[in-house]
């Protein structure tokens, strides 16, 4: 309990009382104001040599490929980090690119795209949220990207578009499905140079200035860990702050609930060979 000072005017305890009181909304309302950047780590459990991203700060999320001999135990040292672990599936791409274990294919019946992303999810069992992993062609496509939706929103999952294609109809199929979405805005390293990805980093963060947050996509490059390391401990320099991509997709989902969806469509025009 406090005790007042009976000498002390009433009305000057009101007055601090009050000034502390603005001084805490000010301060949460600066905090609701700071542009916010959510950054993702894919591709990762391709290689042991991946394991270097777990010294990045535990906002970063990993999104970590089906059915690897890294899969669930890179997943389960993420979710003792207590970071966001993702499922980067594989989506079949224009190109033709090889896709590894756990892929969707644009011939894949209904009962073998469910069949499939079962076996890829149980091989990433923390997982709260799926992004694809190449997918130019299938994202392009509705009927393997609705059912893609409706097991997403069976097991309680959130869906990154990861933009591989302009054309992408993902983040629309997910909306109109119900699964809480967001879209990459920047690929960090799609030229893994020092300078590129610097250049890059600083386009999100203009984004995320412009709009209140963005979406930066990476992978575990040793160039890249090497790069963030540094860049990320000084980001409050720049104004914007690091937080987990749970967290801005339950911001934004409140947002759109309250409000017309925010007009946040802009992204890197340099779409990945993928």
């Amino acid at each position: 309990m406090i005790k007042i000072n009976s000498n002390y005017p009433a009305t000057q305890w009101i007055r601090a009382v009050l000034l502390a009181f603005l001084c805490c909304l000010s301060f949460s309302a600066q905090s609701v104001k700071t542009p916010k950047i959510a950054l993702i780590i894919d591709d990762m459990g391709n290689t042991s040599r991946d394991s270097a991203a777990f010294s990045l700060p535990t906002e970063v999320a990993f999104s970590i490929l089906p059915l690897t001999r890294l899969s669930q135990s890179y997943s389960r040292q993420a979710t003792q980090q207590n970071r966001d672990v993702m499922l980067h599936i594989p989506m079949e791409s224009l190109a033709g690119n090889k896709l590894g274990p756990g892929a969707i294919t644009a011939d894949m019946s209904t009962l073998s795209i469910r069949t499939t992303l079962t076996q890829a999810l149980a091989s990433v069992p923390d997982a709260i949220g799926v992004n694809n992993h190449m997918g130019s062609k299938l994202t392009q496509l509705s009927g393997p990207m609705s059912t893609t939706m409706q097991f997403l929103v069976e097991h309680q999952l959130f869906f990154v578009d990861s933009r591989t294609t302009r054309y992408s109809k993902a983040e629309r199929i997910a909306n109109d499905t119900g699964v809480m979405s967001l879209r990459r805005n920047v690929f960090l390293d799609h030229n893994a140079t020092h300078e590129q990805i610097d250049q890059q980093f600083q386009r999100l963060l203009r984004l995320a200035k412009k709009y209140g947050f963005a979406v930066g996509i990476a992978h575990p490059y040793p160039q890249t860990v090497s790069y963030l390391e540094g860049a990320l401990v000084n980001l409050s320099d720049h104004g914007v702050q690091l937080i987990a991509l749970s967290e801005l997709m339950h911001t934004q989902q409140i947002a759109r609930r309250q409000q017309h969806p925010i007009n946040h469509k802009e992204a890197d025009q340099t779409i990945a060979p993928k």
